[in-house]
């Protein structure tokens, strides 16, 4: 094999452990017993760790820099090759024991938050939630001294691949601006307009759940390789091909239970078909 095909070959395998860890994750946060948190966070923290040094050995720069020097790709694999190579850049620069850690901590923390949410006692979960910051915080110094960039923009980086915190103010100043007026003609219209009069419950939850299965098929989504569930807050997640979308019923009130299942589901809709727009561009 050249070295791009030792590539594909370790970071599919990374990938694997990936999806193992999204169901892990979705198991968590939808049917997982309270008393099993302490095993799913080695559990979670033991792959994480192995998908990170499987990331971070040294095979794997001196393929990335062969690969790049062979050249010879395609515009798919070119692209593949460059976020290889960012993948890489961001996991080299924090050591196993942190992300170790961070792992850990967010279980921990979910698990806390779960319990203080249905008290409504922050004081309960701060703690938790203090140490989480501050592990993102040792992060984001570690890349941001690895990549000479400030701590936000370290971060930002994994998920905005080249923004930085300058363009982000732009968006805010933008929104500042423009706001307050938006929101004073809509307080003004709403008061001018008759109440719309709402929908009176109990709406089942059975009832529910079969309207959002609609409105998601509707909307492209394939039960064949995904499911409706419950947590307690909506999220998308789950594996390749394997799409776990929850949601939360209220019986007073069915749109919000509507509206988490439009929202996930049209975020994976979206990012689906650009992907496979994108793809056969390529």
């Amino acid at each position: 094999m050249n070295a791009y095909q030792h590539l594909e070959r370790r970071f599919a395998r990374i990938a694997a452990i990936g999806d193992a860890l999204g169901i892990l994750g979705w198991d968590q946060q939808t049917m997982m017993p309270d008393g099993a948190a302490d095993g799913r966070g080695e559990q979670t923290a033991t792959l994480s760790v192995l998908a990170h040094e499987m990331l971070t050995a040294p095979e794997v720069g001196d393929w990335l820099a062969e690969a790049e020097r062979e050249g010879g790709l395609d515009p798919v694999q070119a692209a593949n090759l460059r976020e290889m190579a960012r993948d890489h850049r961001h996991a080299t620069a924090v050591p196993s024991d942190l992300v170790e850690a961070v792992t850990k901590a967010t279980t921990r923390c979910e698990m806390v938050w779960r319990t203080a949410r249905a008290d409504s006692d922050f004081a309960a979960l701060l703690p938790s939630l203090a140490e989480v910051l501050r592990l993102t915080r040792e992060t984001a110094a570690a890349k941001a001294a690895a990549f000479g960039l400030t701590p936000y923009d370290a971060l930002l980086d994994q998920y905005d691949p080249g923004a930085r915190g300058e363009r982000i103010d732009t968006v805010f100043d933008a929104l500042a601006a423009d706001l307050p007026d938006l929101i004073r003609r809509v307080i003004d219209r709403q008061a001018a307009d008759p109440a719309p009069v709402a929908p009176s419950g109990p709406f089942p939850v059975d009832r529910q759940k079969a309207l959002g299965e609609t409105l998601m098929r509707q909307a492209g989504f394939d039960f064949a390789r995904g499911r409706l569930d419950v947590s307690l807050h909506p999220f998308c997640g789950g594996a390749t091909g394997d799409v776990r979308i929850t949601t939360r019923y209220d019986e007073a009130d069915f749109t919000s239970s509507l509206m988490g299942v439009l929202h996930e589901t049209g975020q994976f809709v979206a990012c689906s078909g650009f992907c496979i727009r994108n793809a056969k561009q390529q």
